[in-house]
């Protein structure tokens, strides 16, 4: 018998992951019993592992993160940023491999992250339906770490959450168009909401924290919802001016227009066409490229952000600290909301 045992040693004798070992040493629940037999049979036979909450040095860990496969410019600067963090997760002992699964299609979503079982721990930004939450809590029954990216799935057995609070963007951003309306004094006093098809929860939250925020302190304002865009900023410009050139509104009365997810910059351009650039204020989500250059040209006003990398590195972090069993792991600092401007850009 060896009293130097890890629980990786232990895994690989038991045919199982090292996540499911730790639920059983640590008498918690989603292991079934043929399992947590065979895992003690095991334990019995080559020792107990390292004490509890220390984090164990030198084993190879393996994680997932898994984002919509819908090539959004956020999501493809996600996917760059986990792929540069890769030499911090090598001396980490982490072993990552991203997934890009269709967020269109919820069935094949959750088929496809319910097949990741064999990994240690899952960061995950997916639609928020049913499937995809039966998939993250059949994960996690059967050992797998799950937290949610960015964009959570409520209800679900995920263990925690790591992002920006989505409502309180949304309530931000309706204060900064809000204020710059007046209040609705002068004959500007419509707000458009506008966002893709989405069942991201992330986004759906920042459309109800912006509708709260003005109806509770710009009463005077109007909100009205824009048809969903489609994807990509080409498709977004040319519905916007669909839209703007259509009955349903008097461009002469937007104040100014919350973007809630990709498209901001076809956005902008649909304004431009139309001569209201400057007139009317543009919020939105992320900065890249092509936003810099637009807020310098005056086509957007404000644009909110959150620190990705820090979101991918603390996913990593709390992942490998629940598989370590290391006490505190949950402790998370979520990420501020950063306002951009012109005049801060870095």
């Amino acid at each position: 018998m060896s009293t130097n045992a890890t629980i990786a040693d232990i895994a690989r004798q038991a045919g199982v992951g090292t996540a499911t070992v730790d639920r059983v040493l640590n008498r918690r629940p989603g292991v079934n019993a043929e399992t947590v037999q065979r895992v003690l049979q095991v334990v019995a036979e080559l020792g107990a592992p390292p004490q509890r909450g220390r984090p164990r040095i030198g084993e190879n860990l393996r994680f997932a993160f898994v984002l919509p496969a819908d090539a959004a410019p956020f999501n493809e600067q996600v996917d760059r940023l986990i792929a540069q963090a890769a030499g911090e997760f090598r001396h980490q002992h982490i072993t990552e491999v991203t997934h890009r699964f269709d967020s269109a299609d919820a069935a094949a979503f959750a088929a496809d992250l319910a097949g990741l079982g064999a990994c240690d721990g899952v960061a995950v930004m997916a639609p928020d339906l049913p499937p995809v939450k039966l998939a993250i809590n059949e994960l996690v029954r059967t050992g797998v770490h799950v937290v949610t990216l960015f964009s959570d799935v409520a209800g679900s057995m995920r263990e925690t959450h790591i992002g920006a609070d989505n409502r309180a963007a949304g309530r931000t951003a309706g204060l900064l168009l809000g204020r710059m309306a007046g209040a609705g004094a002068g004959a500007r006093d419509t707000l458009l909401l506008s966002s893709q098809a989405t069942r991201l929860s992330g986004e759906i939250e920042r459309r109800i924290g912006f509708a709260q925020v003005i109806e509770e302190r710009f009463p005077k304002l109007k909100v009205q919802r824009t048809p969903d865009l489609p994807p990509g900023d080409a498709g977004a410009c040319r519905s916007l001016l669909r839209y703007l050139r259509s009955d349903n509104i008097d461009s002469a009365r937007i104040a100014g227009v919350y973007n809630v997810g990709s498209g901001s910059a076809g956005v902008a351009r649909a304004l431009e066409s139309l001569g209201l650039t400057g007139s009317v204020g543009v919020v939105a989500h992320d900065i890249n490229d092509e936003h810099r250059a637009l807020l310098g040209a005056n086509g957007l006003a404000y644009v909110l952000c959150q620190d990705i990398h820090y979101c991918i590195s603390t996913a990593a972090r709390v992942l490998r600290a629940l598989c370590g069993n290391v006490r505190g792991a949950l402790n998370v600092v979520q990420p501020r909301i950063e306002i951009l401007t012109a005049e801060n850009l870095h």
